[in-house]
């Protein structure tokens, strides 16, 4: 059944290749971008993107792609870097990616309140919005964004169709399969006739990407983590420019050079040396007990007591959730756990399953390389193996929730090499849909043991559970006060609005009398 589906979408993308270049290129040569039609030929997941929107009709694909190409060379897009964009429209903060949402997506953010309708500057606002949608495009490519559209402290003045409009065929027409949702948060009721028309822009298919929402509700699609504090979240980021708000994913730092120039075996040493060392979650006594196990002169033999001393090891310091890929398992699954500094616990672990039947190469990327040690960052493991990878603060720095990290992985044939310059090699050529990524979220724990450990029993202990209700009591409260708050400024402003109505009624009514 998969290879039948496989199958026929080869044939679609042939099909709309072969139509594109007799139908479309013929007529006028200079019409679109030749980077673009040459991109077209050769990138698969972009004539599938077009496809999946279109439902595989090759005709509305065709003049879908027309009429995107015909955009992309029009404002330029193959060309647009920071010096296209006027200084000042990047330092406002009105358009910027940042953050994921509860799925892994990247959010697209748009702050309304700092959108005056204006015809003038509506032309560089378009470029901002491709210019950041590009980026991520050529960075990204295939993986879908949620644009967050903050509407909280909009007045009248932000309220601008044409600009929505544009934003709703960036995703329709220009960046198809791009679109994961759209959270609208705080819409005021003013606005509820203007978003009935964007409905109708979308589309049936895509209206059910549109979700409403407030404090209560934008947290089923974003953590709080990644929410500003306005949204009822704790995110410290305040956007601001130079330079460009840049999540990208790169190479962290190694204490003793390239993970994959050092020797497999003195690998693993090290890195169960240094769970050791960090981790603690062993008692000095136990410690102890172990280090006389491993005694020669104990009758038990070395294997057996290898194993026990491994599986205590592992036992320590295995992650309890787990993300299952296609290719690998990762544990944890989400989010790695730090100690804070005065706990000592700095480091943490990934543990990484091959479920294939072949070699798969893997590397770990960050957004913060400066920050962080990983051992191994870039290496291979083989069917059914595991292997544990090492993360840990750099020189004492602090670990930050806005960093996170990327895991690569893709399959390897029988007969490649897994050195260094094989993996260099072999990262260089592997097409993009073949490696498989997963992120993960950095978090500190200050007062308990991280969850990616297995914990002692009676870890928590009664005063952990009662501060942490007397902290959801004190969260409740906040969020009750902060309601009350918002529906004391709803009612001032209702107030505001039936005083100036009577006044205009009362200007009206001497106007009148006046003219008789």
């Amino acid at each position: 059944m998969a290879e039948n589906h496989a199958q026929n979408k080869a044939k679609l993308i042939s099909e709309t290749r072969r139509r594109f270049e007799a139908e479309c290129i013929t007529d006028k040569s200079d019409k679109y971008d030749p980077r673009d039609v040459e991109r077209l030929q050769q990138d698969d997941n972009w004539v599938e993107s077009y496809l999946h929107w279109r439902h595989d009709s090759v005709d509305e694909t065709l003049k879908m792609l027309d009429e995107s190409f015909q955009w992309r060379k029009e404002i330029s897009v193959n060309d647009l870097n920071e010096s296209s964009i006027p200084r000042w429209l990047l330092e406002m903060g009105l358009i910027y990616l940042h953050g994921y949402d509860k799925e892994g997506n990247k959010l697209f953010w748009i702050r309304v309140k700092y959108h005056t309708k204006d015809q003038k500057t509506i032309p560089d606002k378009k470029k901002l919005i491709a210019f950041w949608l590009e980026r991520y495009a050529k960075r990204e490519n295939g993986k879908p964004v949620t644009v967050m559209f903050d509407l909280s402290e909009t007045g009248i003045n932000s309220i601008d169709m044409d600009f929505v409009r544009f934003i709703i065929n960036c995703f329709k027409v220009y960046y198809p399969k791009y679109l994961s949702k759209i959270v609208i948060f705080d819409m005021p009721w003013l606005m509820n006739a203007a978003f009935k028309i964007v409905k109708s822009w979308l589309g049936p298919e895509a209206v059910s990407l549109l979700k409403f929402t407030s404090k209560n509700e934008v947290q089923d699609y974003v953590s709080v983590e990644y929410l500003p504090p306005h949204m009822g979240g704790t995110d410290p980021f305040k956007y601001s420019y130079p330079p460009l708000v840049d999540d990208d994913f790169q190479t962290p730092l190694c204490e003793n050079g390239p993970i994959t120039s050092e020797d497999e075996t003195s690998s693993k040493e090290d890195i169960e040396s240094d769970g050791k060392e960090t981790l603690e979650t062993i008692s000095n006594e136990e410690q102890t007990t172990l280090l006389k196990k491993t005694n020669p002169t104990e009758s038990t033999s070395k294997a057996e007591e290898n194993e026990k001393v491994d599986s205590k090891i592992k036992a320590f310091k295995k992650p309890l959730s787990v993300f299952k890929g296609p290719l690998l398992h990762i544990s944890p699954a989400e989010e790695l756990y730090f100690g804070s500094t005065e706990s000592g616990e700095k480091k943490t672990l990934i543990v990484l399953t091959n479920v294939t039947k072949n070699i798969v190469a893997f590397k770990v990327r960050t957004t913060a390389p400066e920050k962080y040690r990983v051992k191994p960052s870039n290496s291979s493991c083989d069917p059914g193996a595991s292997v544990d990878i090492v993360v840990s603060p750099h020189g004492g720095l602090t670990v930050s929730a806005q960093d996170r990290f990327l895991i690569m992985a893709a399959e390897m044939e029988q007969s490649s090499g897994t050195g260094p310059a094989e993996l260099t090699q072999f990262w260089k050529e592997v097409p993009r849909n073949k490696v498989m990524e997963h992120r993960l979220r950095c978090h500190t724990v200050e007062n308990s043991k991280p969850n990616t450990l297995t914990l002692k029993d009676n870890a928590f202990n009664m005063s952990d559970k009662t501060s942490e209700d007397i902290y959801l009591q004190l969260n409740r409260l906040l969020e009750s006060n902060r309601k009350l708050e918002d529906q004391v400024q709803h009612c001032i402003w209702f107030q505001q609005l039936l005083l100036s109505l009577t006044v205009l009624l009362l200007a009206f009514v001497i106007s009148f009398f006046y003219l008789l």
